[in-house]
């Protein structure tokens, strides 16, 4: 392998050089990247200068002839017409024009099982079966486990 000196700028120019030995160049070329960044403004100040005056004839062009409402559509009462404007069944709650309020029902449902669950009655009289609140069949079995109830079941509500 033969070696020559070349002058690197550092110290006293004398480093060993190598024919087989190259360096890497740039991966990128700045100039390449700025010319690229230019084309591309460019051609969005371009397309912007065709899109924009399409847009607005196209536009004037609607407004122009948009027509009237059918005869049929404006002897529709307003109620008839709100109806037409909502999406098809089935609707989710908390749509305009919806009749129910979500959160009412979330509340009006969970009175309704808590009254279930606390309520005293007969489920069947005839074979002695009855409904009790969750809390005392508790201290019922607890009882009759022999263990003492504890005052858990308070501390929770």
């Amino acid at each position: 392998m033969s070696t020559k000196t070349h002058k690197s700028g550092h110290g006293n120019g004398d480093a060993p050089f190598h024919d087989t030995v190259t360096f890497e160049p740039r991966d990128i070329n700045v100039a390449t990247v700025v010319k690229q960044l230019i084309y591309l403004g460019v051609t969005i100040v371009i397309s912007l200068l065709i899109c924009v005056p399409i847009l607005r004839v196209l536009t004037n062009v609607a407004e122009e002839s948009d027509t009237p409402m059918a005869p049929v559509r404006a002897q529709m009462s307003q109620a008839e017409r709100a109806q037409k404007a909502l999406p098809p069944e089935p609707r989710l709650q908390g749509v305009p024009g919806h009749v129910s309020d979500p959160q009412q029902d979330l509340r009006d449902k969970i009175a309704a099982d808590t009254e279930a669950n606390e309520s005293i009655g007969w489920v069947d009289k005839a074979n002695g079966i009855a409904k009790i609140p969750v809390k005392d069949a508790m201290e019922i079995i607890a009882e009759k486990a022999g263990v003492a109830p504890s005052g858990s079941t308070e501390k929770k509500k």
